[in-house]
Order: C-alpha cells, then structure tokens, then sequence
C-alpha cells in the first residue's frame, strides 16, 4: 500500500514505517539530548478530580498534604537545571491552564523511532492535552506516527527496553487493553517484539516500576512487576536493580536514564538512588514531591524526542 502523506499520520499500513532523520530516539538509553517538558506555570493539584484516576492521589488526600505553587516552581528549576547541566536540551509545551497536568508530558504521547504516538487520556480532565503535543510536532517537523482511537492508552503504558523491544501496559483504567493492542499491533507490524504488561489499575502505568538505567540494567520494583515480565527482562539479560515497594508507591522507580550512566531520580528514592550510585551510576535526585504527591513522577513528565544510539 501507498504511505498515508497526512501530517497526522506517517504509519505505514502494514509496516514499513521510515524511521525518523531529523530526529533520532531508537532507545531509552541512549544520551539523551532533546526532551520535552510541561509548564510548571499552570501546574496545581486537580485533587478530588483526578482521584478516580490515580492511587497516588487517594493517598495524598488521605495524608492530608496540600500543595505549594513555589515550591513546585523550585523543584521544577531543580529538574531542568539537572537536565541542563547533563547537556540536555529542553523543550517547553505552551502554559494553560485548562489542562495543569500538561506537566506529565509522557501521558499525553509517546516517541517512537517513526515518530510520535498521540495518545487518548482516561479522565476527562486532561483530554485536552492531546492539542499542545500534536502542535509541538508538527511545528518541530517531528512525524506524529499515528494517534491512538480505539480507546484509553498513555505513554507510560508504552516501555521501550531495547531498539524493536517493548513493554506495553495496561489496566483497564487509565490505558485499556483494546487500545493497548492497537498501539502494540502497529509496532508489531514494524517488526517490533512486544511483551504485554498487564497490571491492576493501582499501579497506574508499567513505569511506575520498570524503567531502563541503560541498554543493560533496569530500575525494577520486584515486590509489583509480574513474575513473567521479571523472567522476560533477565532472559533478555538485563541486569535489575530492585526499587522497595514503599518507594515506587512513591514514583521512585520512575526514573530517567539521561546516558552515558547518567540516572534523573528523585530526592526521595534514597534506597535505589544508593543502590544505583554503588552500581556505577552518577544520580541526579532533585526533590519532587509536589509532582509526586500529585501523581507524576520525574519520567512522567518527561518526554525524551532525541536521543544518541544507545
């Protein structure tokens, strides 16, 4: 068949998809030089509006934690000051504030080697968010590969382990499986082996707890990942390093390899930060608890678009 020439879909029916020239990311390992990030400006607490939509969240209005706007100003420098000074190149999407969570920039979409994947969110909150992302890409020249239709899917259900290798999650919930099999069909059909993550919906997304370090070793909370996705990633020979369950249930596991043995973690991963920094790598951890306590950590809100080969 003939490629779709839509500026909204670069997928080729059936596979066959060119790979990305202007824009590189085979990987979620390799040095990371572009990303893309939310506004910390518009950035609050949804609170009892997206409790439906996040465990997290119950816990935090449980605990009775309240937000700070300056302090999630402070915290966000902190984390793009960590980019930056790993060479990182950050990209901002456009401050609204009818869509605050914009702030968790994987949710909205994915990056593919084809380009990106636009993805359709599950509380109707932040369905908006699609529209900033999809004008990003086409006025960076960056393909949207396809856009998600056949139900729920975020991009933290969709796990690149290696180059061709993924890990494709689901819930029921926030990403559902019927979308879950159309995203993993297109990659699928790439060439692409992908194993499914099917998890309950109090875990929220796969990476909440299993995130690469690099092309060899992953960050995995082995108390809450499937006994058959552990036994896949080994076989796969891919060293773990395990996250505790109390701090993945804090987004600590939600890490973000930057490269060259560079790790972004958080200020409150202590236990896996100390583990990571025996293992050989240089740990960036910035405190983040406005965005965790929210629901989010620091690789939901990124959204790597270049990467070198890993």
């Amino acid at each position: 068949m003939t490629k779709d020439v839509s500026p909204l879909r670069a997928r080729v029916e059936g596979g066959g998809t060119p790979e990305m020239s202007d824009w590189y990311l085979k990987s979620e390992t390799g040095v990371l030089r572009d990303v893309l990030l939310g506004p910390a400006e518009t950035f609050r607490w949804l609170g009892l509006e997206n409790a439906a939509w996040s465990s997290l969240v119950r816990d935090t209005l449980r605990r009775g934690l309240r937000f700070d706007k300056q302090l999630a100003m402070r915290q966000h420098r902190e984390m793009v000051d960590a980019y930056e000074s790993a060479g990182v190149t950050c990209h901002f999407l456009p401050a609204d504030e009818q869509v605050p969570y914009q702030i968790y920039a994987r949710d909205s979409s994915f990056m593919s080697p084809y380009g990106a994947v636009i993805c359709q969110l599950a509380s109707p909150r932040r369905r908006g968010e699609y529209a900033a992302v999809q004008r990003f890409y086409l006025e960076n020249n960056i393909p949207i590969y396809d856009m998600v239709s056949a139900g729920n899917f975020e991009g933290g259900d969709f796990n690149i382990i290696r180059h061709g290798v993924a890990l494709v999650g689901y819930t029921d919930h926030r990403s559902e499986e019927v979308a879950a099999n159309q995203v993993a069909n297109w990659f699928k059909a790439e060439g692409w082996e992908i194993k499914y993550a099917p998890i309950d919906q109090f875990y929220v997304h796969i990476d909440l707890m299993v995130c690469m370090l690099n092309d060899n070793c992953a960050a995995v909370c082995l108390d809450t990942t499937p006994d058959d996705i552990v036994a896949w990633l080994k076989e796969k020979k891919i060293e773990i390093i395990p996250a505790t369950f109390k701090e993945t249930m804090a987004l600590g596991c939600n890490v973000v390899a930057l490269g060259g043995d560079k790790v972004l973690s958080t200020l409150g991963a202590s236990d896996l930060n100390a583990k990571m920094r025996t293992a050989g790598f240089e740990v960036y951890d910035p405190d983040m608890t406005m965005f965790t306590w929210a629901g989010g950590g620091v690789h939901c809100m990124c959204q790597p678009l270049r990467r070198e080969a890993a």
